[in-house]
């Protein structure tokens, strides 16, 4: 592990997580490049903002589910090469049902500079920390579709609320968020604002 970076569930114990780049579960439909192990890593500062945001969240009877953190730039560039290869149709429908794969890096859904290289940005949600389910958000992780943004129109009340949960237990320990996806928050103060990473998570 490079100075500076942990696993994340080494450092917030109880947080749960689901690398989703590790796994065949993601919108290129197998794991990507850079993801040896399904663990979540991220800068300390990262940790320590989580755990604050853990104890928030718990006070308002939610639990936090992590779907990744610190991404290597090895799987940015895995992201640009699928975008480029023919559609086979396995996860449009669930991922970008309105958009083919390169309209992910036009319309910002995808960046070739992701600033999860940086380690300090997370991409998660929330559950009930009474039966352990997910609370409804009104869309899937990573799907690339205006409905994901903050404020869209046609996602049911009790999902916007979810969202507004969400956003104020992040924008409350320190993250900003990105309007285009509900689930991605990043750390103001990022230890390493204009550093883009490589190391492999293993």
């Amino acid at each position: 592990m490079r100075d500076g970076f942990a696993f994340v569930d080494e450092l917030v114990p109880g947080i749960r997580w689901d690398a989703k780049y590790a796994t065949w579960d993601n919108f290129t439909g197998k794991p990507v490049d850079g993801y040896a192990v399904n663990r979540i890593v991220g800068t300390r500062e990262l940790c320590a903002a989580l755990e604050r945001a853990q104890e928030k969240a718990a006070a308002l009877g939610f639990g936090l589910l992590l779907w990744d953190g610190y991404r290597p730039q090895r799987a940015v560039d895995c992201f640009m090469r699928w975008s480029e290869q023919a559609e086979d149709g396995r996860k449009k429908a669930r991922h970008y049902p309105n958009i083919d794969r390169p309209q992910m890096f036009e319309q910002g859904y995808v960046a070739a500079k992701s600033g999860h290289s940086r380690g300090s940005t997370v991409d998660l949600t929330i559950y009930d920390l009474a039966t352990g389910e997910l609370v409804p958000m009104g869309g899937d992780h990573d799907l690339m579709d205006p409905i994901s943004h903050h404020g869209a129109s046609g996602v049911a009340p009790e999902e916007a609320k979810n969202r507004e949960h969400l956003c104020s237990i992040m924008e409350g320990c320190g993250f900003s968020r990105y309007d285009y996806e509900w689930w991605h928050y990043t750390l103001k103060d990022e230890p390493y604002p204009d550093t883009y990473f490589d190391f492999p998570i293993e």
